[in-house]
């Protein structure tokens, strides 16, 4: 594949099937951020953490892959002209989505029950994994934007959703195994100078 192709040096980009939009296409917003999101989580895999972690953030950057997939496809690409589904079209799978789920119920066995909200931080690598969960919900936002006006598997948005719920719980057990501190966010009213 080329890497330049100067199609789109006039703001516009292909879908799959081929239909130009302007770069700006709400679909174009979702699955580049789904792409951005990938290298977050690549960035949280980089870092010196177990490997059974980096076995699930493969699976998970593999099946944002998928998710890009079936947001870069308009529905009218979606089926062929006989009516007949496109084979080539991935999809989200519930299995997808339990994967995420046992993990999350795995981590939380071993971690202290929350009773506050917490302060993203305390070590890099954590910090990066708070990053990536706040893309997600930003990820997850545009895909429900998108579904609002062009419905798309349902699925997507449930693995988008839980997987935000396991990015947050790897950030506290990356705290807890990297023996970092887990600042809690305890309200308080606004500073005066006499606190300063």
């Amino acid at each position: 594949m080329k890497i330049y192709t100067k199609t789109g040096d006039k703001g516009s980009t292909a879908l799959y099937g081929g239909t130009r939009v302007p770069k700006h296409h709400i679909r174009i917003e979702g699955y580049g951020t789904i792409d951005e999101l990938n290298s977050w989580i690549g960035l949280v895999r980089d870092q010196k953490i177990k490997e059974g972690y980096k076995k699930i953030l493969i699976h998970v950057q593999d099946r944002l892959f998928t998710i890009g997939a079936i947001l870069a496809t308009p529905p009218e690409k979606e089926f062929l002209k006989s009516g007949k589904k496109r084979l080539d079209i991935p999809s989200i799978s519930e299995g997808d989505i339990g994967i995420l789920e046992k993990e999350i119920d795995q981590m939380e066995a071993s971690l202290p029950p929350m009773t506050h909200f917490v302060l993203p931080g305390g070590h890099t690598t954590v910090s990066y994994c708070h990053i990536a969960r706040t893309i997600c919900r930003r990820a997850e936002r545009k895909a429900t934007y998108l579904y609002e006006n062009e419905p798309f598997d349902p699925l997507v948005l449930q693995y988008l959703n839980r997987l935000s719920d396991y990015l947050f719980v790897l950030a506290r057990k990356l705290t807890s195994d990297l023996q970092a501190n887990e600042e809690k966010w305890v309200p308080k009213k606004g500073t005066t100078e006499n606190d300063r």
